[in-house]
């Protein structure tokens, strides 16, 4: 055991003062001068090396070569001062020139100025002061800076470079100068293995057909994409696109968006705002999903129109929007709700349709409730419901033109002077004429019935309820309420005094105020289940 101990204690001896000289600063080494002096007076404990015609100054120090005209080498303190078209060499990585060099061994920290050129075989950097730390491999300036590499340019009144990791991290003032693409922001990172780049701050990036701005996000420079977030918006393809977190992919000619998104048309003055859509430039389509809504300006006034899916495709005077699920239609002088909508700008065509129904609500449900799922319009006081509507507008001022309802047609209008009566028709097939964007007149036919209440001009009084069956009629509006029927095939029916005609009578058959589907305001165009999306 003696033994053991004794040759364990002399080994521990031999390794303990190798370690530790191991661990001394290396001592910086003069490999050539043309000569040296001294000045006590002026440099104080420095070894002043200069240069003669024949041989420059050369300092070596941890696989580090300088070269100079002139240098202070001051022994004690590991450290010397070097100036006149300083060289400054690590192996074949890395080659730095400049007009002066501060050089601390003990720390391995260099201080570069004036001029200063660094070079390594991917990358060049140019500034007028330059710090390098030579233990932590980084390279870091405060003045400006310009880096170039085998695709950009890159300029930054502040920047870090991390050698082995082949990254930079700057700061104020960046630029990246490419043949494809500009890169401004007020601080990115950007790898240069990859050509990526994270960006930090206010940053905007413009390719030959799309602009990116954002406070946030990662760019993939040699593939043109990225995800962008924090007061992101994109302007593609005539569009400006918004949202809390956007994907943008050139190659695929597709862009999306998550959450608040907002798609502006300026070529078509219209809005689509959502919590999810997807754009794609080739198809110049756009799909809005979750909280979807259109917005589009007519003749200084707004249609507004909420689905739980909006697609857009098209160019300008060429748009079609299509609508699915849940549709609501929102404008001064008209409402209006479907399970669908197809609207065509280059037509002026807008088809409201219904969702067809199963078989165990065709075999189940009553009339009224079959009508209670087809689409519906509000014009004024009117409610207007049928199979399916189809509204045409006059393609020039966007002001509509006529009305067309197919099947089940069915027009409510609630009496104003009685408080439980409402005016009735019903019939197979109805056409409708505008003027000046107001509904003007309109024709009912097949199967035509009517309940309407008749009033005396003079003093209002309540003359009757009219029933009347009919092949076809004509009704003319004033200020959005009937103003006159005519009967224009074969009337049957009669006028009968209020107290005659049972309640039960007074409402025809399918009859169904949906009054409370009536969305007054925008707001009223959501209900609860949007706002869970």
């Amino acid at each position: 055991m003696q033994i053991f101990l004794r040759k364990y204690l002399i080994l521990l001896a031999l390794i303990l003062p190798i370690s530790s000289i191991s661990q001394e600063d290396k001592i910086i080494e003069i490999k050539q001068s043309g000569g040296s002096r001294q000045d006590q007076d002026k440099f104080p404990g420095a070894n002043i090396l200069f240069k003669t015609a024949n041989q420059r100054v050369i300092l070596f120090h941890n696989g580090a070569f300088i070269e100079s005209d002139l240098a202070y080498f001051y022994s004690k303190d590991n450290y010397f001062s070097a100036l006149g078209n300083v060289i400054f060499t690590q192996g074949d990585s890395l080659k730095m020139t400049c007009n002066s060099i501060e050089y601390d061994g003990k720390k391995q920290l260099a201080l570069a100025n004036g001029d200063v050129y660094l070079e390594r075989p991917d990358m060049s950097l140019s500034t007028e002061k330059l710090n390098l730390d030579r233990i932590n491999n980084e390279a870091f300036y405060d003045t400006k800076g310009v880096i170039i590499d085998s695709s950009s340019t890159l300029t930054s009144n502040n920047g870090v470079y991390f050698l082995n990791k082949k990254k930079y991290r700057f700061k104020s003032s960046v630029i990246i100068e490419n043949p494809r693409y500009n890169v401004t922001s007020d601080q990115l990172e950007y790898l240069t293995e990859f050509n990526q780049a994270f960006l930090y701050d206010h940053s905007k990036i413009t390719g030959d057909s799309y602009t990116i701005i954002c406070d946030r996000g990662f760019y993939d420079l040699d593939l043109e994409k990225g995800i962008f977030k924090k007061n992101a918006t994109l302007y593609y393809d005539n569009k400006i696109i918004k949202g809390d977190s956007l994907y943008f992919e050139k190659e695929k000619n597709y862009a999306a968006a998550t959450k608040n998104v907002s798609i502006l048309d300026s070529l078509n003055n219209s809005l689509i705002t959502g919590n999810y859509g997807e754009i794609y430039k080739k198809k110049d389509s756009a799909i809005i999903t979750q909280r979807a809504l259109s917005i589009n300006v007519i003749d200084k006034d707004s249609l507004f129109i909420h689905a739980d899916t909006l697609v857009a495709t098209g160019p300008k005077n060429r748009r079609i929007l299509r609508a699915y699920y849940d549709v609501r239609i929102l404008k001064s002088d008209l409402r209006g709700k479907s399970d669908s909508l197809f609207l065509d700008e280059s037509t002026g065509l807008t088809k409201l349709l219904s969702k067809p129904l199963s078989r165990q609500q065709q075999q189940t449900f009553t009339e009224a409730e079959r009508n209670k799922y087809n689409p519906v319009l509000w014009f004024d006081k009117s409610q207007m419901s049928g199979n399916k509507i189809f509204l045409l507008s006059n393609t020039k001022t966007k002001k509509l033109d006529s009305l067309k309802i197919e099947g089940n047609v069915f027009i409510i209008e609630k009496d104003s002077l009685s408080e439980y009566g409402y005016n009735q028709i019903k019939g197979g097939f109805l056409e409708g004429v505008f003027k000046l964007g107001k509904l003007n007149n309109i024709v009912i036919k097949k199967n035509t019935e009517m309940v309407y209440y008749l009033y005396n001009d003079e003093d209002k009084q309540l003359i009757g309820i009219d029933k009347t069956t009919c092949s076809a009629l004509s009704m003319n509006f004033f200020e959005g309420q009937i103003n006159d029927i005519t009967f224009l095939v074969a009337p049957t029916g009669d006028v009968y005094p209020e107290k005659d005609l049972p309640k039960n009578e007074r409402t025809l058959k399918g009859f169904a105020w949906r009054r409370d589907e009536y969305p007054s305001s925008v707001g009223d165009l959501f209900n609860e289940d949007d706002f869970k999306k």
